[in-house]
C-alpha cells in the first residue's frame, strides 16, 4: 500500500478544511483517514498512480491549505517518504529509483506541549477530530511509516524545522536544528531543494 501525507498550513485545521468542502469530501470519502502528524490527514492507496492521482484531484486545496504532500511509496523506500513532486517524476519514469535518494528534507518529530497556554488551536483541531470520528485521534507516528507505536501519548506528533541535506554515501547527517528524538526524512527533487 503506498500512504499519502498531507500536512496543514499553520493557520488552518486542514481535516476540517478538506472535509467542510464538497468536492474534497467526494474524493476523500473512500479513505480511511487518520491524524499521523498534528493538523495532519493521513491516507492509505493502492498504488503510487492511485496516489498521485489523488493529489492531483486535490489540487485545489493543496494549493491553499496544504504546507506538504508527501507519498510512502514501498517499491523505493520502506522509511523514506517521497515530495509529491518526485512522486510524479518516479511515477512518469523521469527518475528512476536509485536517483530519487540524493536531495532529502529532515524533518524533526516533537511532542505537542500540553502546557502551553496557546492550546486553543490544538483543542479546536482535537474537537474537530472527535466530532469526524466519535473518538479523538491520539495516533502517534513513527519516524518510519508514521503509524502508531506502542508509547502512550496525549495527541499525534508535530512536523518541525525541515533541515535539507544531501546524501553523498549510506549516512545521512544528523538533524541538529532543534532537540528532537525522532525524525521523518523526506526525498526531494533537486528543484525542490535548491528552492
Amino acid at each position: 500500500m503506498t500512504r499519502v501525507c498531507l500536512v496543514g498550513a499553520g493557520d488552518v485545521n486542514l481535516r476540517y478544511e478538506l472535509l467542510s468542502r464538497e468536492t474534497a469530501r467526494d474524493a476523500l470519502a473512500t479513505y480511511d483517514l487518520r491524524e499521523p502528524f498534528e493538523n495532519a490527514v493521513g491516507l492509505e492507496t493502492m498504488s503510487l498512480g492511485a496516489a498521485v492521482a489523488l493529489l492531483n484531484d486535490l489540487n485545489w486545496y493543496l494549493v491553499r491549505f496544504v504546507d506538504e504532500a508527501m507519498v510512502l511509496e514501498p517499491s523505493v523506500s520502506e522509511t523514506e517518504w517521497l515530495s509529491r513532486d518526485l512522486a510524479v517524476a518516479i511515477r512518469d519514469d523521469d527518475v528512476g529509483h536509485d536517483g530519487a535518494a540524493r536531495f532529502l528534507k529532515i524533518y524533526g518529530l516533537e511532542t505537542p506541549d500540553l502546557e502551553r497556554s496557546d492550546s486553543a488551536d490544538g483543542d479546536e483541531r482535537s474537537e474537530a477530530a472527535r466530532t469526524e470520528t466519535g473518538e479523538p485521534e491520539t495516533a502517534r507516528p513513527s519516524s518510519a511509516d508514521a503509524e502508531p507505536d506502542d508509547h502512550e501519548t496525549d495527541g499525534p506528533r508535530r512536523l518541525v524545522e525541515p533541515m535539507y541535506v544531501t546524501r553523498t554515501g549510506d549516512d545521512i547527517p544528523e538533524y541538529d536544528l532543534r532537540d528532537v528524538d525522532e525524525t521523518l526524512i523526506e526525498r526531494v527533487t533537486e528543484s525542490e531543494f535548491g528552492a
